[in-house]
């Protein structure tokens, strides 16, 4: 089950957005990310005269060209759970962070864009980079109390672990 809503931590420029997941915006994100990728791979399988056998190179060569690696660090403390993801050039309004109970999405985007005016023709250069990471969190996190902060090109986000549910016993329903 889904948290309802998560902090939007805003309170300088440099936290990202953090929020509680949406499965069909994930899904919808995957999708495109999926498509895009399938039509650069494929666009690398005509530029190399349409000979098979090359799927996986032209898959993962196509994949490079749209996500940018990402590493991940996560520290586990009795209160809490800490990610450290390297983002570096990215900016917090670049980054998006999902939080569902037990799992966290990162993504970003951003578009570089270069423009010459040399004489005649004029040229322009548009560079589009993203990022996208999810993973399952080894506890159950409270997902309205996650912080997350941008430094340095290091993104730290701060999940507090879920308070544990109290069992009750048949003698105590029955009181």
């Amino acid at each position: 089950m889904l948290e309802k809503s998560a902090a939007a931590v805003q309170t300088a420029p440099s936290h990202p957005r953090v929020k509680a997941g949406k499965i069909e915006n994930l899904t919808e994100r995957i999708n495109r990310l999926s498509d895009d990728i399938s039509r650069r791979a494929f666009e690398l399988f005509e530029q190399d005269g349409r000979v098979h056998g090359h799927d996986l190179r032209h898959w993962l060569e196509a994949e490079q060209g749209f996500l940018h690696p990402m590493c991940v660090n996560m520290e586990e403390t009795k209160a809490d759970i800490v990610v450290h993801a390297e983002v570096p050039g990215f900016t917090a309004s670049d980054l998006e962070v999902d939080v569902e109970p037990r799992r966290v999405t990162i993504t970003g985007k951003r578009e570089t864009k270069m423009e010459s005016k040399k004489g005649e023709p004029f040229h322009t250069e548009v560079s589009r980079d993203e990022l996208f990471r999810t993973f399952d969190l080894p506890s159950e996190v409270n997902a309205a109390k996650v912080v997350a902060t941008l430094k340095d090109g290091i993104l730290d986000i701060q999940l507090p672990k879920a308070e544990a549910k109290k069992s009750v016993s048949a003698a105590q329903r029955a009181a």
